[in-house]
């Protein structure tokens, strides 16, 4: 039943709305379920980051989850697994350098990516509180 609610809270479009209702189930889980609510409450702000920014659906459902970083770093740790003799921090950082570029031939371009400059736009304007993406975005980013 939490699981449900969540995921109604978190599909909510108005992000103040969600917000709320995340606070008000944190509140009902306090009682019986202290962990949960704690859980809950970390990071609440940052949850409904995407939605306050007004990312389309299709892109906030690749920014708001860890899973292509996880991935990446499962494959960073698969390729190192069998160096036994470390012999300094910059023999790490190639190793990792290694494993990042060999998860790299597995990336795929994200779902929702035609609607980035939007997304680089509202960050932008967050940050400097005006935005000027470029015509040429996808020439600019790379």
């Amino acid at each position: 039943m939490i699981d449900k609610r969540l995921a109604v809270i978190f599909s909510q479009p108005d992000p103040n709305k969600g917000l709320d209702a995340a606070r008000r189930l944190a509140s009902e889980l306090e009682r019986d379920h202290p962990d949960a609510a704690s859980s809950l409450r970390e990071g609440l702000e940052e949850m409904f980051t995407a939605r306050r920014l007004g990312v389309t659906a299709k892109l906030a459902k690749n920014l708001t989850n860890t899973n292509c970083i996880e991935s990446m770093i499962s494959v960073a740790r698969r390729t190192s697994a069998r160096v036994t003799n470390w012999k300094d921090g910059k023999m790490k950082k190639r190793w990792i350098a290694a494993g990042i570029l060999e998860a790299e031939r597995s990336f795929r371009r994200i779902k929702g990516h035609k609607d980035m400059p939007l997304f680089v736009d509202a960050l932008r304007r967050e940050v400097n509180g005006t935005a000027n993406t470029p015509v040429e975005y996808d020439h600019q980013a790379a």
